[in-house]
């Protein structure tokens, strides 16, 4: 596809990067850290770590495992939320030449089983307060030989004697565990100072990461993230929003854990490289919690996903916080609904960024120019360095606003799955071109579109209607919270529309909500099953679940 996006670039975006000047993460890691070694790299908690304290902490962290015998290549899982251990493990285990793994911490103890077993990682770190879902998986574990273990206050100081207290002794939020021969991350990180550390030789072919998919359409894969991925993507996202930032001085909110591939890379990898201060949200789902949180800093930059926003607007006192420092607000991991960016408008003062990428992708593929002054429904333009098309079934590519599969050619995209060589197959075309199992369409003026995933389409009566639709016109109901849309089997005519809805008002009735999509849709596509629900499903960044609905 000719690449007339180009001509819609915001000025200083290149057409291309060149990746090959860092070697690898560590690279980025060590620059960064030895240019802004003064300056606060994470905030937590009120606690604050500087660029310097979090070199020598993962130094330490790599030197204690190449002390145990670790080589450059063993994966390493890390089960935690959004504290000062992950980014200390995250880039120890990186400089160690080690592949991390990312573990969800609300994973059952059979879904970790699956994804320890299936990357063989033979390390974890893991928070207190899932170890025992750990102890049920360990029996079937077959190549875990050492258990790091971390509590959630550990590297606060005296502040996280106090915080241990409370989460074990008061919350109860630590089950009881027993693991064999744990060892205590603190003592790790505190003995390890004078221990010799040789890094390895890293190069843009060495796996970096094993990130695995949401597993929302079958069993979880591991994509296999390349550090060359890595730093093409974080270089591919730096050229975009650098004219918007400045380096050493700017403060982006992270409410989306950081063991998602959308916060690993855009909050925790690319704002690293431009010496920004991250304030890591320990707990997003409380929102009132997060809102009094942010409301203490001059953030300049926020990411999340549209029901982070949604939550956040719904919230009474959200609009009293001061937005004059925000640059910018970026919005991806599914589709931005247009009443949100609206209101968010409206209340922020800024506009709502919509971007758009994959696990498959390190993850982004497209964003929009953050000088826009309006939400415009795209998911914006391919990044610098991307071949984009659209396909039909047939794998032909289709004209300027035709609706098809969105295909995907760059350095960011994945190597393949690990050790799954058929899914691997599957997923790329002769071409090189990644299939996203998304559809969309690119305008004249290359701008990209995204309707929906083609798994999630519904067909009524043979004709084809995407639930993005049918929940941006829901969610524009004032006495609408959330909603989500579903194909329900109607026999021979195919399936017809159901809704689930969480109301703001209880006196919304199902005839009400009928009556308002009949404005706005046509007859085949207005809802005809309404169901209120107090809350939705949601995977672990807060997208809404429509196959455990439809379930």
């Amino acid at each position: 596809m000719k690449k007339t996006w180009l001509t819609n670039y915001p000025p200083g975006v290149p057409a291309d990067i060149d990746a090959t000047c860092y070697s690898s993460l560590v690279d980025i890691f060590k620059q960064s850290c030895q240019k802004f070694a003064p300056l606060t790299a994470y905030i937590s908690m009120g606690k604050s770590l500087s660029y310097a304290q979090l070199s020598s902490q993962s130094r330490n962290f790599a030197a204690w495992l190449q002390s145990r015998g670790i080589k450059p290549g063993t994966r390493i899982a890390l089960m935690m939320p959004n504290l000062f251990q992950y980014p200390v493990c995250l880039f120890g285990a990186l400089q160690a030449g080690c592949t991390v793994v990312n573990c969800n911490p609300l994973y059952t103890a059979h879904e970790l089983e699956h994804q320890l077993n299936d990357s063989e990682a033979e390390v974890i770190v893991i928070v207190e307060n899932f170890a025992a879902t750990l102890q049920a998986a360990l029996p079937n574990l077959s190549s875990l030989k050492t258990i790091i273990v971390t509590s959630i206050g550990e590297m606060l100081g005296l502040k996280g004697h106090f915080m241990n207290f409370m989460v074990r002794h008061i919350k109860h939020r630590v089950p009881k565990w027993s693991l064999p021969n744990p060892v205590r991350l603190i003592s790790v990180l505190n003995g390890s100072g004078k221990l010799p550390f040789t890094p390895p030789t890293l190069g843009h072919n060495d796996i970096a990461f094993l990130q695995y998919t949401g597993g929302t359409t079958g069993v979880a894969k591991g994509a296999m993230l390349s550090h060359g991925n890595m730093v093409a993507n974080v270089c591919q996202a730096c050229a975009w929003v650098k004219p918007h930032t400045a380096e050493g001085k700017d403060f982006i909110i992270t409410a989306l854990p950081l063991y998602h591939i959308f916060a690993l890379t855009a909050n925790c990898l690319t704002f690293l490289m431009l010496g920004a201060r991250n304030l890591l949200i320990l707990n997003p789902r409380d929102v009132p919690a997060l809102v009094r949180e942010i409301g203490q800093y001059p953030f300049t930059a926020i990411t999340g996903v549209n029901t982070l926003f949604n939550a956040l607007l719904n919230d009474e006192n959200f609009s009293n916080l001061d937005f004059s420092h925000l640059h910018f607000t970026l919005g991806g991991g599914m589709a931005v609904q247009r009443p949100v960016a609206e209101r968010w408008k409206i209340i922020t003062g800024k506009p709502l960024t919509q971007a758009y990428g994959l696990t498959e992708t390190s993850p982004a593929v497209t964003i929009n120019p953050l000088d826009l002054s309006e939400f415009n429904g795209s998911i914006g333009l391919p990044l610098p360095s991307t071949e984009l098309s659209i396909r039909d079934d047939n794998g032909r590519e289709m004209g300027t606003g035709d609706i098809g599969e969105i295909c995907i050619k760059g350095p960011q995209v994945m190597k393949g799955y690990w050790n799954n060589p058929e899914e691997t197959q599957k997923i790329f075309d002769p071409d090189g071109f990644l299939h996203t199992g998304d559809m969309g369409y690119v305008d004249a003026e290359g701008f990209v579109y995204l309707v929906d995933r083609k798994k999630d389409l519904i067909i009524v009566s043979g004709f084809n209607v995407y639930p993005n639709e049918i929940e941006e016109v829901v969610a524009s109901h004032p006495d609408v919270r959330e909603v989500a849309a579903i194909g329900v089997d109607n026999g021979a005519a195919g399936e017809i529309v159901k809704i689930f809805v969480v109301r703001k008002s209880p006196s919304l009735t199902e005839k009400q909500l009928i009556d308002f999509c009949r404005q706005s849709l046509t007859a085949y596509k207005v809802p005809k099953l309404v169901e209120f629900r107090d809350e939705l499903p949601k995977t672990n960044v807060g997208k809404i679940l429509r196959r455990a609905l439809k379930e």
